[in-house]
């Protein structure tokens, strides 16, 4: 997230800029922060990771999502983009746009240095607003380490997973993803 706002305006006017931008822009309380590109270790990260849950999840309800969907956290001024998100079930949608979904499992961030800060605080403790929301994976960039946090009836379980020869388990999904197709190609 850039650290200096534009202006301020309503989720609805957010909305009716964002849907004709040439880019994307997360928004915060009335705030649009401007989204930088992602690096190529980013991408090749991300793109693995719809890749694997792609795969696994095929033959379930499960859909998932590359960052060009929009999270709005409920009963807030908030819309994120995150890396990936995956649905299971059926879909709850924003509005009639279906570009804005309220009800994701699995939100994943491949934080940036700029970004890290953001998505471990503030964006975390949104995220966790979201009722159906079960875990939300943090993906290094420099390392190969996935942090995991999974919600339980006492708070959230934080896990690592670390190392090409670890496997990452997601029980909201009832499957596991070997680090080394997370980092394939990753130099």
């Amino acid at each position: 997230m850039s650290s200096s706002p534009n202006y301020y305006l309503s989720p609805e006017e957010y909305l009716t800029i964002e849907r004709n931008a040439e880019f994307k822009s997360e928004y915060v309380d009335g705030v649009i922060y401007a989204m930088a590109g992602g690096s190529e270790r980013h991408n090749l990260i991300t793109g693995n990771i719809v890749t694997e849950l792609n795969v696994r999840l095929r033959a379930t309800p499960c859909k998932v999502y590359p960052s060009d969907m929009k999270v709005r956290v409920p009963n807030s001024k908030k819309f994120f983009y995150p890396d990936v998100s995956v649905i299971c079930g059926e879909t709850q949608f924003a509005d009639e746009e279906r570009d804005v979904v309220l009800n994701p499992i699995l939100v994943v961030e491949v934080p940036s240095e700029s970004t890290e800060a953001f998505d471990r605080g503030k964006k975390f403790l949104s995220y966790q607003q979201i009722e159906p929301l079960r875990e939300y994976l943090l993906v290094a960039q420099d390392e190969f380490v996935v942090e995991h946090y999974l919600r339980r009836e006492d708070g959230w379980l934080y896990t690592k997973a670390s190392g090409l020869d670890a496997d990452l388990v997601l029980p909201a999904l009832n499957c596991r993803i070997a680090l080394s197709d997370i980092y394939n190609k990753v130099e």
